[in-house]
């Protein structure tokens, strides 16, 4: 099943006809408050108000034109405004591929150093979101000449990458912040853990490595999972090195497990919501069923009247 849905998330004719479907429409609902940056305030006021804080994602991917890119980079800076006018910092977390990765390199890095910049002087995070495993080595490299000059710099990890482990050990020495999550791309064997024990494993090898650093002021983690005995292993094994709840972050999708997310932040974990919105859902939302099986079955009821 989440090879098909993987599959379904690269076609071509199913992105530009499913979403125009009235259930798949009415079924994405769950993951995302809508498609304007207006639903994100919304959504953000609410989750705020439940004492969580929030990262902001655009949907989209693989732009073609740089002048695409370039309207990107202009709509989070509005969202770091936003922010700062509201007086709760939004985080915004941010592909490289939307701002111009595939097309112009350079021009991608100085709109990620723009964004950086403006995250910081908004009291802010900028995010590097991780993509497929084609745009790793160059997120990662993107990562280190950021990290340089912008402290508030984060990036995202994929556990079931077998590199990830020399990725973390390659930035560590940077004091990095890091989503750590367990990655919904479809990779061959050669690059990725296939099977759960493996990907959960691994993950939690990552996260209590993390943890130390975190303990010790040299990294900031971020638990992204919905996987909370995976968050409760992790967090026993770090507090048994010391480490204290509130340096291990929990990050989850907006409309995902809420209960789950407003419960570790009363158990004392700082506890953040990933609000995504726009018009290019589609290939994300696929990727979003494939992770679980439970949610393919909330879309199959939306079919019915």
């Amino acid at each position: 099943m989440r090879r098909v849905l993987l599959w379904m998330a690269r076609d071509r004719w199913l992105k530009a006809h499913l979403p125009r479907l009235p259930f798949a429409q009415r079924a994405v609902r769950r993951f995302m408050p809508g498609e304007r940056l207006a639903d994100a305030l919304t959504a953000a006021d609410g989750e705020n108000g439940a004492g969580l804080g929030v990262l902001f994602t655009r949907l989209g991917e693989n732009l073609t034109e740089l002048a695409q890119a370039d309207e990107v980079a202009t709509h989070y800076h509005e969202v770091l405004e936003h922010g700062r006018a509201r007086g709760r910092p939004i985080e915004i977390s941010v592909k490289p591929t939307q701002l111009g990765l595939d097309i112009d390199p350079a021009a991608c890095e100085r709109h990620c150093r723009e964004l950086a910049r403006h995250a910081q002087e908004a009291g802010t995070w900028f995010w590097l979101d991780m993509e497929g495993s084609g745009y790793t080595e160059a997120t990662v490299a993107l990562y280190e000449r950021l990290k340089l000059d912008h402290e508030r710099v984060g990036i995202c990890l994929q556990a079931y990458l077998k590199r990830t482990a020399a990725d973390l050990q390659r930035i560590l020495p940077l004091r990095p912040c890091v989503r750590l999550v367990k990655g919904a791309y479809d990779e061959p064997l050669r690059l990725a853990y296939r099977s759960r024990t493996a990907v959960d494993g691994n993950y939690q090898a990552l996260a209590v490595s993390l943890a130390e650093a975190a303990r010790d002021g040299q990294a900031r983690l971020a638990l992204g999972t919905h996987d909370s005995d995976l968050i409760e292993r992790i967090t026993l094994m770090a507090g048994a090195a010391g480490v204290p709840r509130d340096v291990l972050e929990v990050h989850m999708l907006y409309g995902i497990r809420r209960d789950e997310l407003i419960r570790f932040a009363a158990a004392g974990h700082p506890a953040y919501s990933l609000v995504a919105y726009g018009e290019s859902w589609y290939a994300w939302y696929m990727r979003r069923l494939a992770e679980r099986p439970a949610n393919v079955v909330f879309a199959l009821r939306q079919l019915l009247p």
